[in-house]
C-alpha cells in the first residue's frame, strides 16, 4: 500500500501541472467563447513571452538549490541600457542588443562570482544585486524613461514573421535551447547533480563552483533578453521596469515543478507553469475579474503547488 502511494504521488508531481492546465482551459473555453479564439491565444502567448524567458533562466538556478531575486532590477538595467544606444540613426540596431544582453550577462556573473567565493546564500547575494540593479538603471536614464527609440529595435517586441508575432518566436527559440541545455548537455546534466545532492557532485569530480557561475549567468542573460524584449514592446527603456518579475518567474518555475529544495525540474513544466499563470490572468481579464482578486489566486496557485512539491519530496524518502 505504501508503494503505491509513491507511485501514485509521483505521478500527481509529473503531470498535475499539465492535467490543471488543461482542465482550467476547458472551464474557461465554457465560461468564455472569447477564450479559446487565435486573436486571444496571440496574446496570451505573447504576454507571456517576457515572463517565460525569466522563468526559463531561474529554472536552471532553482535546480542547483539557489534563487535570483534580481530578475527585474536586470530587466530594467539592461532595458535601459539598451534604449540608450537604440535611437534613431546612431547604431546598428544589434549594437543595443548584444550590449543589453551583455548587462544582464555580466550582472549574472557577479551574482554566481559573489555566491562562490562567499558562501553567502543566494537569497542574500541576489537581494542586494535587486536593490543595485535598481539603482543603476536609474541613475543610467537619470530617473527619466529613454523614449525615441528605432523602428528596428521596436520591431524585436512589436513586429512579426510570417504572421508570427516576434516575441513568440523568440520563446519557441529559447525554449528549444534551455531544453537542449538541461537534457542534452554535460552541463545540463551537472546542474541536476549539484542540486540533488551538492556534496556528492563535488566527490564524483564536479565543479560544483563553475557550475553555479554557469546558471546565474544563464539567468542574467535570459533576463536581458527578457529586458530587451519589454523595452522594445513598450517602446521606451523604464528604470521602474520588471518590478516584481522576479515573483511571477519563480512562480512560474515552481507551478511547472521545479523543486525548492534543488535537483527536479524540467523546461516544458516551467513552460506550462508560466502559460497557465497567463491563462488564468487573461481569463480573469475576460471575466472583469479585478487585478486584486487576480493576485489572491495566483498566490494560493502558489502555495498549492509548493504544497504538492513537499508531499512528492515526501513521498520519495
Amino acid at each position: 500500500m505504501k508503494n503505491t502511494f509513491k507511485i501514485n504521488t509521483r505521478g500527481l508531481g509529473q503531470y498535475g501541472i499539465f492535467v490543471a492546465f488543461v482542465l482550467i482551459c476547458l472551464l474557461l473555453s465554457f465560461i468564455t467563447p472569447k477564450f479559446l479564439t487565435v486573436s486571444n491565444w496571440t496574446i496570451i502567448i505573447t504576454q507571456v513571452s517576457i515572463n517565460a524567458l525569466l522563468a526559463f533562466g531561474v529554472t536552471f538556478v532553482i535546480i542547483t538549490g539557489g534563487i535570483d531575486l534580481s530578475l527585474g532590477s536586470v530587466v530594467a538595467v539592461t532595458g535601459v541600457v539598451a534604449a540608450s544606444m537604440a535611437h534613431p540613426e546612431t547604431y546598428p540596431v544589434v549594437v543595443p542588443i548584444l550590449v543589453g544582453i551583455l548587462a544582464g550577462v555580466s550582472m549574472g556573473a557577479l551574482n554566481g562570482l559573489v555566491i562562490t567565493k562567499s558562501k553567502v546564500p543566494p537569497f542574500i547575494v541576489t537581494l542586494g544585486m535587486m536593490t543595485i540593479g535598481r539603482g543603476l538603471a536609474l541613475i543610467l536614464s537619470k530617473g527619466r524613461p529613454i523614449s525615441n527609440l528605432s523602428d528596428e529595435f521596436n520591431f524585436i517586441g512589436g513586429g512579426q514573421i510570417l504572421g508570427i508575432p516576434l516575441p513568440i518566436i523568440i520563446l519557441i527559440i529559447a525554449f528549444v535551447i534551455c531544453s537542449i541545455i538541461l537534457k542534452k548537455t554535460v552541463l545540463g546534466r551537472y546542474i541536476y547533480a549539484v542540486g540533488g545532492n551538492e556534496q556528492a557532485a563535488k566527490a564524483s569530480g564536479i565543479r560544483v563552483n563553475k557550475v553555479k557561475m554557469a546558471v546565474y549567468t544563464l539567468c542574467g542573460g535570459l533576463a536581458a533578453l527578457a529586458g530587451i524584449l519589454l523595452t522594445s514592446r513598450i517602446t521606451t527603456g523604464q528604470p521602474n521596469a520588471g518590478v516584481g518579475f522576479e515573483l511571477d518567474a519563480i512562480a512560474a518555475a515552481i507551478i511547472g515543478g521545479t523543486s525548492t529544495s534543488g535537483g527536479t525540474g524540467t523546461m516544458t513544466g516551467t513552460l506550462i507553469g508560466a502559460l497557465l499563470i497567463g491563462v488564468i490572468s487573461n481569463g480573469l481579464d475576460l471575466l472583469n475579474v479585478t487585478s486584486y482578486y487576480q493576485q489572491v489566486v495566483m498566490g494560493a496557485i502558489i502555495i498549492g503547488a509548493v504544497v504538492l512539491d513537499s508531499w512528492n519530496q515526501s513521498s520519495q524518502k
